[in-house]
């Protein structure tokens, strides 16, 4: 049995269960903030990238404009959640927008490519804290039993973030200038600082105050880049089995390694081995699930259009009924988690209902028209839905109060480079299919229904998690 702790009172008293209805939401609304911030700069870039490319006369690597900020974010996730056990949520998200804010400054004001990249890349540095500290935080003021029931907003704003950022994107670039993207953030960040340091304002650090493992910390980081950049240059700028794209996937394996060995040696570990060994299970079926995500939402459009000649605009909209269903799936799974208070068989529904929905459209031909595909991308998105919220209530419950957003943390990298390798693994299903066929879809969309399968097949040996009252 563990020791007791020396902030076991202070934990106490800051207890989920000491938090009544109006005091959870108004930390839920603080950090819906953050998550729309985080969420919407992901995607608002996107449509424009040829804007960007022509304006700073670089087309070889504009590309980095969106893989620096993807490598930063996921690198630094960890490190936040960390952090913010042992500092407080408030005192490491303040900082971490200060930096967005500086960054996105950097980016507006770019004269060059490099300096563009640069700034994206400081951005991920301050959204890194963004996810991993708002999702936190929610664990901090509700008992394990009620997450689920508030990952509906969380899930919702993500939907409508991931739709609405393209949009906004492309009509700023065409209209206006692509500068004015990063402009605009300057008064969501605002308006995210303002509100998130007063909702934080009551939260007190709960993970003590031990030595910060600054060594774990920078092999972290240099590990999830050298593989992030291994899965993102791969048949893109580097070759497949070149000795470059080897020699990366090469250091990401020997940082590792070393990263494992400074980790059992520390004294107070950035990724305690009690905690991995704790989550093993969960953090699989997260990986699978995540290939499989963005190995669907990579496909999707591109099948939409290349396949049953939807236009661009129609193939983004073909997306919505999938991501609706992520959230019609996050409410029904706070429901039934607020209930049972078991995640079991929400986890095994949503696995099955998402392999439901991708098979037909991985193995039925084509002239079903438009809405075949996009009606059982609903089905697979309330699966999808069902699996996000449940997985990140189950790591909390495992992590009890001093280490939620250690295993917060942890979790969020782990569906990262998921989704990372599931895009990567989407990429080279098109790339090995012949122009004009549907071989290549075809075989991405059964790959993701077969990491779902593989998920599934992990959760019959993992032990079920039961959600308390109180953590």
């Amino acid at each position: 049995m563990d020791a007791p702790h020396p902030h076991s009172q202070t934990d106490a008293a800051h207890s989920p269960a000491s938090h009544d209805h109006a005091a959870r939401m108004r930390v839920i609304f603080g950090i819906l903030t953050c998550i729309l911030l985080a969420s919407i700069d992901q995607t608002v870039v996107l449509p424009a990238i040829p804007q960007m490319s022509a304006s700073l006369h670089d087309r070889a690597h504009i590309a980095w404009v969106v893989s620096a900020y993807l490598l930063t974010t996921t690198a630094t996730t960890p490190v936040y959640g960390k952090l913010s056990d042992q500092l407080g949520r408030r005192a490491v998200l303040s900082p971490a927008l200060l930096v967005f804010l500086a960054a996105s400054c950097v980016c507006a004001a770019a004269g060059s490519a490099a300096w563009l990249i640069l700034g994206r890349a400081l951005q991920g540095v301050g959204g890194g804290a963004l996810m991993a500290v708002a999702q936190s935080a929610v664990a901090d003021v509700v008992p394990p039993r009620e997450r689920g029931r508030y990952q509906g907003w969380f899930a919702g704003t993500w939907a409508v973030s991931t739709l609405v950022g393209p949009v906004v994107g492309g009509f700023v670039a065409q209209h206006i200038s692509w500068r004015w993207i990063f402009w605009g953030n300057v008064p969501l960040v605002l308006l995210a600082l303002g509100v998130s340091h007063r909702a934080l304002a009551g939260l007190a650090p709960r993970g003590g105050r031990a030595p910060i493992d600054y060594a774990g910390a920078l092999l972290l980081v240099c590990a999830v880049a050298a593989l992030l950049l291994a899965l993102s240059m791969g048949g893109v700028d580097l070759a497949w089995g070149s000795g470059r794209e080897l020699g990366l996937f090469g250091l990401a394996a020997l940082l590792s390694g070393l990263l494992w060995r400074q980790q059992s040696a520390a004294p107070a570990p950035l990724l305690p081995g009690h905690l991995l060994a704790r989550q093993a299970h969960v953090s699989l079926i997260a990986f699978l699930y995540s290939g499989a995500l963005f190995e669907i939402i990579f496909q999707l459009p591109l099948l939409l259009q290349g396949a049953y000649h939807a236009s661009p605009a129609g193939a983004g909209a073909g997306l919505m009924p999938m991501l609706f269903g992520t959230t019609i799936g996050a409410y029904g799974a706070g429901q039934v988690l607020r209930a049972t208070g078991r995640v079991r068989t929400v986890l095994a529904c949503g696995l099955v209902l998402a392999i439901c929905g991708v098979v037909p459209v991985g193995i039925w031909p084509l002239g079903q028209g438009l809405g075949w595909p996009v009606g059982w991308s609903l089905l697979t998105g309330i699966g999808l839905g069902l699996l996000m919220p449940t997985s990140l209530v189950s790591v909390q419950s495992l992590a009890g109060g001093r280490d939620v957003g250690t295993m917060t943390g942890m979790l969020l990298l782990v569906r990262s480079t998921g989704g990372a390798f599931g895009a990567t693994l989407a990429g080279v299903a098109l790339a090995l299919s012949a122009p004009g066929t549907l071989a290549g879809f075809q075989a991405g969309l059964l790959g993701a229904a077969g990491a779902l399968g593989l998920a599934l097949l992990v959760l019959t040996r993992m032990p079920d998690v039961g959600l308390g009252t109180a953590n």
